[in-house]
């Protein structure tokens, strides 16, 4: 559960109130303004949710949001400066954007299901009758006209196998074969001979999902053919018929002239009948093949073509039949549906779902930052993890960059529109996590909400959920994991119905699982199954070839949130930066460069060793005795200064270990295929 602090009581506040309420994932803890009659204030007192004009006692709440929408960039400043650590800091402008985007998603929604009324009513309009099945053979679509011909109705029909209500529809067999049947004769249930076109329905990747039969009463089909023999009588019926309907329509002669096109073809494509009327089929295409013409030249029908019609270039899709009187071929008339529209609306849905997930997990491999032999084998096989499902296990010091590594493996696999549920397993109690992880039922235990609640892994479900920490389970929760894990189901806390999931793991850990396995505080059952795909990322000091670009990096961070300008970093002090052994990685480099730029003046360009907080001197005089690589009255180029450290370094560990080269490797936090790459090119070996 997030928890969430508004500052700002006015409009934007009470709609960023209201859109959180709505919300199950996230607690509103407090709303601060001035004002004791703000809008926010009011509404969150209906709620009972705790008021204010200060910021500060709500900050010993630890919220994680904190969301700033007075507008004042000087509030912002002040709360980015007094804010807790970790808690993250929302301005006026993003939060107006998020609010936009879910609107317009909304409009989109309502939009995209009047358009799903206004197709139903279409189909049911049609003269033909329409069958659709789904993967089971189930009927999903059952239209008036398919009512009216089969005489059964729809209500009894939804749902039910064809064979229960067609015997030999074929529909099945169109299931099975993914094949593709023409004007086919046909006799219902009820003795009406019909002729009809069944139709596999296929997913992006091929894989047939469904089937649709079209069909029509044969006596009017050979009506149809009676009126049209003579065009020139009967045109003005015809075209009294034709201009009725909502369906754009075109017909051709045999040999391909324009002859015929009603009210709602001009609507659709803007053009006229002195535009198409004498003129060739392929007047009216902007981009693709004239099915008049394919259809004329193979007497076969066309179904569900894509093409662009018209100045506009509107994208349609078309159905072309042939016209065959007593054996000869006398032209062909089309129908063409308008899909622009709705193929726009669900591409705008697409890009809003996906900029709102993509939120979720913010980092791509494009932020890991690291030109080192060990960062480059790391996301080397981060990047392999993300093409496969295999859990995956990240393991390092803290501070290393473990959840960044998460992020990117996410944002790389095919999951990456879904959502990503991130976990600190040492941030909850064990009866708190498992109710979290693994959700529970009514009536569980006390104060349990009604109906129930998901868990973690239920929210993830098709996505991603980065356990961290998972080294700090209790023996209790890693078995109810590692059934997760193994049978891809959950068991809520107090149910007793298995929920089946699809989620891909990404845990993380600092503790040495082996040596926690041998004090039995980690199961090696549990351990088997996170350990498919392992990644070790190396401590900072093991790569401290990385150091000064993750320096600039950071430095580049800060300029923006303190509004400062500054260029590059001292030589003096990026030699102070690699003497120190990090022990707390690129998170304590992060703190000790963000401090560094707090004490350099406002209009200072180039950050000096002066600058930099005093950093622990018994680690630095005991590498300088190590080694002295660093000889102050030697100047060297300095990838040759971190190749000489890391060379002395690695010799040293190698040396104390007995040249063990496995456990070398572990204690340097690098792979042995990265250590027997540094041996070689350093002729340790």
């Amino acid at each position: 559960m997030q928890t969430f602090l508004i500052v700002g009581g006015g409009q934007g506040g009470i709609a960023i109130l209201k859109t959180l309420l709505s919300a199950e994932s996230v607690q509103v803890i407090g709303v601060v303004d001035l004002r004791p009659d703000a809008p926010a204030i009011l509404e969150a007192r209906k709620h009972g949710i705790p008021t204010g004009d200060r910021v500060e006692p709500f900050l010993k709440l630890a919220p994680d949001v904190i969301m700033e929408v007075t507008g004042n960039p000087e509030v912002f400043e002040k709360l980015g400066e007094i804010k807790n650590k970790g808690a993250l800091l929302i301005s006026g402008t993003v939060i107006n954007l998020f609010i936009r985007l879910i609107e317009e998603k909304e409009k989109w929604f309502i939009a995209w299901k009047q358009r799903q009324q206004e197709l139903e009513t279409i189909l049911d309009s049609m003269h033909d009758g329409m069958i659709a099945v789904n993967g089971q053979a189930r009927i999903t679509l059952f239209n008036r006209a398919a009512e009216r011909m089969i005489g059964i109705s729809v209500t009894s029909v939804l749902g039910r196998k064809i064979t229960e209500v067609i015997p030999n529809s074929r529909l099945d067999w169109v299931l099975v074969n993914g094949k593709t049947e023409l004007n086919k004769k046909f006799v219902l249930p009820n003795g009406m001979e019909i002729v009809t076109n069944r139709v596999p329905v296929t997913d992006q990747n091929g894989k047939v999902i469904g089937a649709v039969a079209v069909f029509r009463d044969i006596s009017e089909l050979k009506n149809l053919s009676r009126q049209i023999i003579d065009l020139k009588s009967m045109k003005s019926l015809l075209q009294a018929i034709i201009d009725s309907s909502d369906d754009a329509i075109s017909v051709v002669d045999a040999n391909g002239t324009g002859i015929l096109i009603n009210p709602a073809y001009t609507r659709l494509t803007g053009l006229k009948p002195e535009d198409i009327i004498g003129k060739p089929a392929e007047t009216d295409i902007s981009e693709g093949e004239s099915m008049h013409r394919k259809v004329l030249r193979t007497k076969q029908p066309v179904r569900g073509v894509q093409l662009k019609v018209g100045p506009n270039r509107k994208e349609v899709f078309v159905n072309v039949a042939p016209i065959v009187i007593d054996g000869e071929l006398k032209g062909s008339v089309g129908i063409i549906y308008d899909v622009s529209e709705i193929k726009q609306l669900n591409k705008d849905l697409e890009r809003a779902r996906r900029i709102i997930r993509t939120l979720e997990a913010k980092y791509t491999f494009d932020d890991i930052i690291g030109s080192s032999e060990a960062m480059k084998v790391c996301i080397e096989q981060a990047k392999q993890a993300a093409k496969t499902r295999a859990t995956v296990l990240l393991r390092g010091e803290s501070g290393t960059g473990k959840e960044l590594f998460a992020h990117a493996i996410h944002n790389a696999s095919d999951r990456k529109y879904n959502q990503f549920v991130r976990v600190n397993c040492a941030a909850l109690s064990e009866t708190l996590l498992e109710s979290e992880l693994f959700g529970y039922e009514e009536g569980a235990f006390t104060g349990a909400r009604r109906g129930g609640k998901k868990g973690l892994f239920e929210e993830a479900n098709g996505g991603t959920i980065f356990l961290d920490e998972i080294g700090e389970l209790k023996p209790s929760t890693q078995a109810k994991l590692l059934r997760v894990l193994q049978e891809k189901e959950v068991l809520r806390v107090g149910g007793t119905k298995s929920i089946p999931i699809d989620v891909r793991v990404i845990a993380a850990t600092n503790v040495y699982l082996e040596k926690a396995i041998q004090e039995k505080r980690f199961r090696e059952d549990l351990f088997y199954r996170l350990n498919v795909l392992p990644i070790q990322i190396s401590p900072l000091r093991m790569r401290k070839e990385d150091l000064v670009d993750l320096a600039m990096h950071l430095v580049k961070k800060f300029n923006q949130e303190y509004g400062r300008n500054v260029e590059k970093i001292d030589t003096k002090a990026v030699q102070t930066l690699l003497q120190y052994s990090w022990p707390g990685n690129v998170r304590e480099l992060e703190n000790v460069l963000g401090r560094a730029m707090i004490n350099m003046k406002f209009n200072e360009v180039i950050m000096r060793k002066k600058h930099l907080p005093p950093l622990d001197l018994y680690r630095i005089k005991e590498m300088e005795k190590d080694d002295d690589v660093l000889d102050s009255d030697e100047t060297k180029p300095l990838k040759d200064v971190i190749s000489e450290t890391e060379k002395l370094y690695i010799r040293k560990v190698f040396e104390k270990t007995g040249k063990n080269k496995t456990e070398t490797a572990r204690l340097l936090g690098i792979s042995v295929r990265s250590l027997y790459y540094k041996l070689e090119r350093y002729h340790l070996l």
